[in-house]
């Protein structure tokens, strides 16, 4: 499912997740994490609508390119991504977080809902990516393997060793991309572990890297449809805003899980409303 570039598409797609989001996190009654799920819904917009290969009809071709979620808090982004794309109904998005629900706070695996691993403890999806991408080489498979991360994220040590290896195996069918909106659970990343170039960093490993606005719609399917290196795994660093769309969230650590009461939903929903 791959559609022409059009901002006006994407731009009404990106506000139709987010509203999804918001209602999500309010019917659910309790906590949900925010912040991280609205920085990434440009990324997840331009993926599902241009650039990823699959089909709603056979969730499970053999062909399909593959997306990882490792930073598996901004689940509440991806699962308005699968509803807005058509792999999950209205069923699955009304029964997150309620008791007995396969949706919860992170991805459980389900290749019939197009959810391709599940997500507890950060920095293992970009392993998991590498194992995929491998094997598609191996299996002479032409699919690409794309894996999202967050900054805050990329404090594990296992993100790194990932990192080494892939740029080793020369995945040049894998793709990352690492949400940088600056924030983790703990506050501001830099506060919690400093990380003083992400770019000079996966570039020393190996890595073709480039660094965009993540809220920029154009920049994001420019910087994944552009052609692949022949030798090596691309990164792309996409400089997010934390809480993206909603104006009490943006930039707010405590959003990055937080429970909306009456008040703060109708206000969210208005905001949303008013970009329409």
């Amino acid at each position: 499912m791959r559609n022409r570039f059009s901002q006006k598409r994407l731009s009404q797609l990106s506000l139709q997740m987010r509203k999804t989001m918001i209602q999500m996190g309010y019917d659910c009654g309790t906590s949900a994490h925010f912040g991280g799920g609205l920085s990434m819904v440009e990324s997840l917009a331009v993926l599902y609508d241009c650039i990823l290969k699959y089909d709603v009809k056979n969730k499970q071709l053999a062909d399909r390119d593959r997306f990882i979620l490792s930073k598996g808090h901004g689940v509440l982004g991806f699962y308005a991504a699968l509803y807005t794309f058509g792999l999950i109904g209205k069923n699955q998005i009304k029964s997150f977080q309620q008791n007995e629900s396969e949706f919860i706070a992170h991805p459980i695996m389900d290749l019939d809902y197009g959810i391709e691993s599940s997500n507890g403890s950060l920095g293992h999806g970009l392993s998991l990516g590498i194992g995929i991408a491998l094997a598609a080489r191996l299996k002479k498979k032409r699919f690409r393997t794309f894996v999202m991360l967050g900054d805050g994220e990329c404090n594990e040590g296992s993100v790194w060793e990932a990192v080494m290896s892939a740029a080793h195996f020369k995945l040049n069918n894998l793709v990352a991309i690492v949400d940088r909106n600056k924030m983790q659970n703990d506050g501001i990343s830099k506060d919690v572990m400093e990380f003083h170039s992400l770019e000079r960093s996966w570039k020393s490993f190996g890595w073709d890297v480039i660094s965009i606005n993540g809220h920029d719609l154009k920049a994001l399917y420019d910087s994944l449809k552009s052609e692949k290196s022949l030798s090596k795994p691309r990164v792309i660093i996409a400089n997010t805003v934390k809480g993206r769309g909603v104006s009490f969230m943006e930039g707010v650590p405590s959003w990055h899980h937080g429970k909306l009461t009456e008040q703060t939903y109708q206000q969210a929903i208005k905001e949303l409303n008013s970009e329409s």
